[in-house]
């Protein structure tokens, strides 16, 4: 038997998975001490049951992945067969490389305690750029086996609903394979802007040369934490005499005040798929989820 275990913050994400999946969902008790250690208790025994802990490990990364470990580590206690990890968002995929002497590769460390706490991963379009996959086998750093859910299907859909004339667009090399993905998907043209960064908040956008024609520019990024990559490329449009482009994105971190700083420069709004819930949530990504973790029941 198979049951879908709740990570706190993650109800309706644990809902929509047990509901597709036709399975028993699980509500554990989760809370803090006073002193700020993690409590959690499981409801009932799990003997030779496959247990799924699903939740977006954001916001407060580190702490959600202590409460995961903590109840897998339950789930075993309580008998459960095997237990699996259905993210929406996974984190610690930033810190990818060392980029000056003495840094710590935490996309790595990260790898490895996820590893050791569950059998396997189904992710949602991890942020992956210096590591070219999640599965070592794939030459990356999970020992575990690993499935990636694509957002494409669903954005797609969404765009064929909502805009006329789109023309994709990506700000920057890393979204092409996004970007791509959704275009031939709802059957739209697409272009790749060039990006180059100079710090966490500081970058810049070449500008497109494309001659609109009344087209639609959906840009498109996996995550928008401070905004500000999705924040240039708009300008760079603006400029270039598009009209107002629609700003889509995988996970909405939205470190900093994004909506209204892309509004101001230009942009008609933004739009988010639910693996992080955010008020601009408008696209469902469950059923690709649901099909990846049945690849593990």
């Amino acid at each position: 038997m198979t049951v879908v275990i709740a990570l706190a913050a993650s109800e309706e994400h644990a809902t929509k998975l047990a509901n597709r999946l036709d399975v028993e969902l699980i509500t554990p008790e989760v809370r803090r001490f006073p002193d700020g250690e993690i409590y959690v208790r499981i409801p009932r025994p799990l003997d030779g049951e496959h247990v799924i802990l699903c939740g977006s490990l954001y916001p407060a990364p580190a702490d959600r992945f202590l409460e995961m470990a903590f109840l897998a580590a339950t789930a075993r206690d309580l008998g459960a067969n095997k237990v699996g990890l259905v993210a929406p968002y996974l984190a610690f995929l930033r810190q990818d490389v060392a980029f000056r002497p003495g840094e710590g590769v935490t996309a790595k460390y990260f790898a490895r305690m996820v590893s050791a706490s569950v059998d396997w991963l189904v992710t949602v379009d991890p942020h992956l750029h210096r590591i070219d996959a999640l599965d070592q086998n794939a030459g990356g750093v999970y020992t575990i086996p690993t499935t990636v859910a694509h957002a494409a299907t669903a954005i797609a859909a969404w765009v064929r609903a909502e805009i006329t004339k789109p023309v994709l667009v990506g700000p920057d090399a890393e979204s092409e394979q996004w970007v791509a993905a959704v275009a031939a998907a709802c059957g739209a043209p697409f272009e790749i802007l060039l990006k180059t960064r100079r710090g966490d908040r500081d970058v810049s956008v070449s500008a497109s040369q494309r001659e609109w024609n009344g087209h639609t520019p959906v840009l498109i990024d996996d995550i928008v934490s401070t905004g500000k990559t999705l924040l240039e490329a708009t300008r760079s449009l603006r400029a270039a005499g598009s009209a107002p482009p629609v700003c889509v994105a995988i996970h909405a971190v939205f470190a900093d005040a994004v909506e209204t700083d892309l509004v101001a420069a230009g942009a008609s709004g933004i739009v988010t798929c639910n693996t992080i819930t955010h008020a601009s949530n408008r696209i469902c990504v469950a059923d690709s989820i649901a099909e990846a973790a049945k690849l593990y029941l």
